[in-house]
């Protein structure tokens, strides 16, 4: 915290700032304290004396859904220690209840260039255009980022930065999370309870450092099975992956496989060529030393550079480059470099391959521990009327019987099968799908005594029916309660998987009533905004509640655990 004299001249400085100045000193103070071990460690310093154990706010800003998932986890946790937790979603949150506030804490992500996720930008701007008073709140700030993005956690670092400047006491320092952010962040959460109920032995805990990351396991598989599940006819590609190791997998259903995609050969190929670089050359990054070929290939994203990259290419090589975003091919295409010692200092400003993440469809009760199955939507677009494939799916639909992978396993411990005796309902169309067949194989194989209970829908029956033969078997077996589908391309109106659940609403509704619990896996925009509108509805009108109830029914079935998405 700044002293009186420090914090009374900051603010006189700060205070004619426009937004975009306050967004520029906040980031230029947080590049500042960057090597400072205090936005790290816990250090022992920190006031608990005046803090409330009672009640708390746990903000959150996504964009992807991460941010809210983790809230919504951690907020369960700290619920069931006793201490009292209002969820809040910054794209609904009033600023002006801020100063309302004694303990608030906020996840956030930090989205391409530095930019707030978009749903949470107007509580962004508001806080840096306006001179709040907010010199009673105690806060905290946990900042999702990705590192090889240049402007790593920057939203996290902006907010922290401000409250500061507006007079809040910070109790946690900001703590940076990259995408493997699981552990970190329930450490955090413990650090919450440590201030809040302030006990010696909390007090004792605070003083330790938090635990570090060990980084990812990582496993070598060989690809045994890959088949389309679209039929002939279909506009789709979607791809079953199965892959064997030879080391024995640790996973649970609800868990993601992780691969860090290769670029094209091809395009490498002529990258070389443009520039002259030497293949061989070994040169040094941030992060690895490589040489030229091989980093082009394995460990720089050179497929879609962020614009602060083609500035920064922009100015190694002289040209007048507008605001775009392109590939390394298109730009050394129409704005080439000199030779290749130019080209060298460019490889450096690359930023590095991000990992993709893809839920895991098998389960070791059914299918053993030297196994692991995916399920991969082969993305296309296009740009400039030229069609282009996703990078991580056009990579793996590739792959050939025989060939081998590295991945890892991403733990999505707010994405679990119940205890075996309860009811879910699983809402999944297109790969969706991937993590309860999963949840269908694990409690088939244990002999799980809830009913199972899918909805499921893509675009036609007869080619786009994703696992049609092994969710009929689950049905006759039993395994599978009901199977709703909806296949959008099949009725001259419409019907999607929001449309089965209205036909079924009473019946949903007594599930839920009984403890079911509820789970969401697809696209975000728009399908799950669209079941949970659905849902929403289904409350109201069978339960006979308000709007307001019936937000609060279901925010109380997230604090439980008992409705949970993994929407992308």
């Amino acid at each position: 915290m700044l002293s009186e004299i420090k914090l009374k001249a900051l603010k006189e400085i700060s205070g004619g700032f426009s937004r975009d100045e306050a967004v520029w000193a906040s980031g230029f103070l947080a590049g500042l304290a960057e090597h400072s071990s205090s936005a790290e460690a816990f250090p022992p310093e920190i006031n608990t004396q005046s803090i409330s154990p009672k009640k708390m706010t746990l903000a959150y800003g996504t964009e992807t859904g991460n941010s809210k998932k983790l809230a919504v986890e951690l907020a369960g946790i700290i619920k069931k220690k006793g201490v009292q937790v209002k969820l809040a979603d910054l794209s609904q949150y009033k600023p002006k209840d801020l100063s309302k506030e004694d303990l608030f804490f906020i996840i956030i992500s930090t989205q391409g260039e530095g930019d707030p996720p978009i749903l949470a930008k107007k509580f962004y701007d508001h806080i840096h255009e306006n001179d709040l008073n907010i010199s009673n709140l105690k806060f905290g700030v946990l900042a999702l980022g990705d590192s090889s993005y240049p402007l790593f956690c920057k939203t996290g670092e902006d907010i922290d930065f401000r409250f500061e400047v507006l007079g809040a006491q910070r109790i946690l320092p900001l703590k940076k999370c990259d995408i493997d952010y699981e552990q970190e962040a329930h450490t955090w959460a413990e650090h919450i309870l440590d201030v809040v109920n302030k006990t010696k032995e909390s007090s004792q805990k605070s003083t330790a450092a938090p635990k570090i990351s060990t980084g990812r396991k990582k496993y070598l598989g060989k690809i045994s099975t890959i088949i389309n599940l679209n039929d002939i006819g279909s506009d789709k590609e979607t791809y079953h992956i199965e892959i064997e190791t030879e080391k024995p997998l640790v996973y649970n259903p609800g868990d993601a496989l992780g691969v860090i995609a290769f670029n094209s050969k091809d395009d490498v190929e002529e990258i070389i060529k443009l520039t002259g670089i030497d293949r061989e050359k070994q040169i040094k990054t941030t992060k690895i030393t490589a040489s030229a070929q091989d980093l082009l290939y394995k460990h720089l994203n050179i497929s879609y550079l962020l614009k602060t990259t083609v500035a920064q290419y922009a100015q190694i090589t002289g040209h007048p480059i507008p605001e775009v975003r392109l590939s390394l091919l298109d730009l050394l295409r129409i704005y080439p470099v000199k030779n290749a010692d130019e080209f060298e200092q460019v490889i450096t400003i690359l930023t590095g391959q991000s990992p993709r993440l893809y839920s895991v469809s098998s389960s070791l009760e059914a299918h053993g521990d030297t196994e692991i199955h995916i399920t991969v939507a082969k993305s296309e677009f296009f740009i400039h009327d030229k069609k282009q494939n996703g990078l991580c799916s056009g990579f793996l639909a590739e792959f050939k019987e025989g060939e081998t992978l590295e991945f890892y396993i991403q733990e999505a411990k707010h994405f679990r099968l119940p205890k075996p005796e309860k009811d879910i309902i699983m809402i999944g169309p297109g790969t969706g799908i991937a993590p309860f067949r999963s949840f269908l194989y694990e409690r088939d194989a244990v002999g799980a005594e809830g009913r199972n209970w899918l909805f499921f829908g893509d675009r036609t029956f007869v080619s786009d029916f994703l696992y049609q033969a092994e969710l009929q078997d689950f049905l006759k077996t039993g395994t599978l309660t009901h199977l709703d589908l909806a296949f959008s391309r099949d009725t001259e109106e419409k019907i999607y998987v929001q449309h089965r659940l209205e036909q079924k609403a009473q019946e949903v509704y007594h599930w839920l009533e009984s403890g079911a619990s509820l789970y969401v896996c697809g696209a975000r925009e728009p399908m799950s905004k669209d079941v949970e509108k659905t849902i929403l509805n289904i409350i109201q009108d069978k339960g006979k509640h308000s709007l307001e109830e019936a937000q609060g029914y279901l925010e109380e079935l997230e604090l439980s655990g008992r409705y949970v998405k993994d929407v992308y």
